[in-house]
């Protein structure tokens, strides 16, 4: 444990690029008053809202209140959530000049209507989002690219955070792929998705139900699961695929063969799952540019997480909360 623990502190300072779909997420909260006369559905008296960066922007919060110095990389409108979202960036000391702004195309929102009473326990009842369907044009992704060239030599390792909104192109991915190959910088791509599209990345990360998705058939046990993450590993020509199990915990496959699976660190009081993949990535990325091998990087990723299911909403999880967590594990 204290491997781990020396390991979190070194993850201090790391320069770490973080591209991919940024996106608001959005609480409106709301106090039940009475049926709708119109309608069958509740009226909603409008008691609070707050932003919260998600998608990308929350692996950029993660791995910026776990002690890295990250820069941001993505696309944003001309609209009010593009500020939110900088201006929480910007309190996290986040370098935010890889952000480009897009007039033709609307922050990327999710909005949940939050629902509650005095007598009753709060809960989403809807959600509303809204995003530009179209591809980037071709003046916003060159100048997008123009950003990555010009961050990649400045930092120790890279984060590509594929939501499906189309910001990692296939020039910025071949861009980043190979600069970090050539460089032998530390990369993973979190892809819900695309993950095929990310051949040659140093790791991937996946949830056992989009492992799934891409092998084309449900992981029931074990044997499925170590198939998936063999063939995975060998068609996409990477360094280890690290898969999130919900109450399994993880497994690691590494290109020499080894697999590990490593358990939940704390069973009790899972309150909220969102949000906890991006904390697993960024706390494993920054522990490899911390120079701990993978499956000790899992398993600090996998601590991180354990702490991001305990909190409600889309969440960060800071260094010190970790390293708290690890010498209480002792």
């Amino acid at each position: 444990m204290q491997e781990l623990i020396s390991i979190t502190n070194k993850m201090h300072g790391k320069k770490v690029l973080v591209i991919g779909d940024m996106v608001a997420d959005v609480y409106v909260d709301g106090r039940i008053s009475r049926i709708s006369r119109e309608a069958p559905v509740l009226i909603l008296e409008k008691a609070g809202e707050r932003v919260v960066a998600g998608g990308a922007a929350n692996v950029i919060a993660n791995a910026a209140t776990l002690g890295a110095e990250v820069y941001a990389v993505g696309v944003i409108g001309d609209d009010q959530y593009a500020e939110n979202l900088r201006n929480i960036l910007k309190e996290l000391d986040v370098h935010i000049e890889g952000l480009v702004r897009d007039k033709s195309r609307p922050t990327i929102s999710k909005t949940r209507i939050i629902a509650g009473g005095r007598a009753t326990v709060s809960q989403q009842i809807v959600r509303l989002d809204s995003e530009s369907k179209e591809p980037l044009g071709k003046k916003v992704e060159a100048e997008l690219i123009a950003k990555i060239d010009k961050i990649l030599p400045q930092v120790d390792g890279i984060i590509m955070s594929d939501y499906g909104s189309g910001t990692i192109t296939p020039n910025a991915r071949k861009l980043i792929t190979r600069f970090a190959g050539k460089k032998k910088l530390p990369s993973i791509v979190d892809s819900r998705y695309n993950i095929g599209n990310f051949e040659g990345v140093g790791y991937i990360k996946q949830n056992d139900s989009e492992l799934g998705a891409f092998v084309g058939h449900p992981l029931n046990d074990v044997t499925d699961l170590i198939g998936a993450g063999t063939k995975i590993l060998t068609k996409l020509n990477v360094d280890g695929v690290l898969i999130t199990r919900g109450e399994m915990g993880m497994s690691l496959f590494e290109r020499n063969g080894a697999a590990h699976h490593i358990p939940v660190s704390d069973m009790s009081e899972v309150y909220d799952v969102s949000g906890a993949g991006d904390t697993c990535v960024a706390a494993f990325l920054l522990a490899l540019t911390a120079g701990a091998q993978p499956a000790l990087a899992a398993k600090i990723a996998n601590y991180a997480a354990g702490i991001a299911v305990r909190k409600l909403g889309t969440s960060t999880v800071s260094a010190t909360e970790l390293i708290f967590t690890l010498e209480r594990a002792r």
